[in-house]
């Protein structure tokens, strides 16, 4: 059993005394397809083995009672009481509220939540927190959802609330994630395929920011909102219906002048972003890896130039990766404004590559940036009966 799983166990013992069930909840990685997932695009995650233990166990009362490890806080509230409150309470509370409003109902039950994954690198730890506890009471309580249904119910549960506008691609890797595989996600269709991902001598490395700008939150509804004017400006002047089905960006410059600077380089990034996600699926099926690599390196430069999501910091990182003979690509990940970048480095440099760009980056901004290994796991799953 994982250590942290036996932690989870053990304080749930303490705390309440009885047996419980153990289920583990996947943060994400994406290979490429930033932003997209909210327009019609294309994505590639991947769950990876950093996310949230959940220990639980109903009680045979309407109380749940809920608690955080991490932040070392018990949230008690009545099964028909329950509202927003805050931070991450929000997204537990939210998913309980979305199994209510579809009429199920909830019955009181004792967590214990416990996390190895980092809050605001970019890794989805809102998807961890929201798919661990809707798997569980979907077992729990014989809810019979699907893994497909249950992804739903907890970007709904985001949406709520939270107040984040997310798209699928989350909540929808938590929930299918495979081991040794990435999900080649059609955001539209909502159908997947899976790739190998056969990596070679070549490893992925998180390099943490450990910076989250404010700005953060609002700027990705601005930008979820710039892509709804544009869709409908080409959708008014085209015959165009979606952004998937103009295949080269450079038809949009017929828009530019209705849609303004702005939303135009965002739905530029939009149509790229799309077309290199289709093509980098092609180049991991021919396991063509270092041509993989070299579209992180352009997405990265969408995302900054014409998406405006990056930040000072990531593009600091990048501008290391590009310089490092072992890196093949690399891109910020994420939402924007911090977070993480992943990195495709062969795995002979992979040490001194980390060692050099910590180095570097704490010489620039006075800041110590972490990095982490990551593997590819399953999607959300029970671990354990005790």
């Amino acid at each position: 059993m994982h250590p942290l799983a036996q932690k989870v166990q053990e304080i749930f013992a303490k705390k309440f005394n009885r047996p419980c069930r153990i289920f583990f909840s996947p943060g994400r990685i994406n290979l490429i397809g930033e932003h997209v997932d909210y327009n019609d695009g294309f994505v590639m995650p991947c769950a990876i083995d950093k996310g949230m233990y959940y220990a639980i166990a109903p009680n045979e009362t309407d109380i749940i009672n809920i608690y955080s490890r991490e932040f070392d806080e018990m949230l008690t509230v009545k099964v028909n009481n329950i509202k927003p409150d805050e931070e991450w309470k929000n997204y537990v509370l939210s998913v309980m509220n979305e199994f209510q409003l579809a009429g199920k109902k909830i019955k009181g039950f004792d967590c214990v939540i416990g996390a190895n994954i980092p809050s605001g690198a970019g890794l989805s730890s809102s998807a961890a927190l929201e798919g661990g506890l809707a798997f569980a009471l979907n077992e729990l309580f014989a809810y019979g959802y699907s893994r497909e249904k249950l992804a739903f119910l907890c970007q709904k549960a985001e949406h709520g609330y939270p107040k984040v506008n997310c798209g699928i691609m989350d909540q929808y890797a938590n929930m299918f994630g495979k081991e040794n595989e990435a999900i080649l996600l059609d955001c539209k269709k909502l159908k997947h395929d899976y790739l190998p991902l056969e990596l070679g001598e070549y490893s992925i490395v998180l390099i943490n920011s450990k910076v989250h700008h404010a700005l953060a939150a609002s700027a990705y509804n601005t930008r979820r909102s710039e892509c709804d004017t544009g869709i409908k400006i080409i959708r008014e002047n085209s015959s165009f219906k979606s952004f998937r089905d103009i295949g080269n960006s450079e038809v949009l410059q017929r828009f530019e002048e209705k849609m303004g600077k702005y939303v135009w380089k965002r739905c530029t990034f939009v149509v790229d972003e799309i077309q290199r996600t289709r093509e980098a699926a092609k180049l991991l099926k021919h396991k063509k890896i270092k041509e993989f690599g070299a579209l992180l390196f352009k997405s990265h430069d969408g995302l900054s130039e014409l998406y405006k999501v990056s930040c000072a910091e990531l593009d600091f990182l990048v501008k290391q990766a590009r310089s490092n003979e072992d890196v093949i690509g690399a891109r910020m990940m994420g939402g924007g404004f911090g977070g993480c970048t992943i990195n495709l480095v062969r795995t002979t440099g992979k040490e001194k590559f980390i060692e050099s760009t910590l180095a570097a980056y704490k010489k620039e901004f006075q800041n110590a940036a972490e990095s982490y290994d990551v593997v590819t796991s399953e999607g959300t799953h029970e671990v354990l009966n005790a």
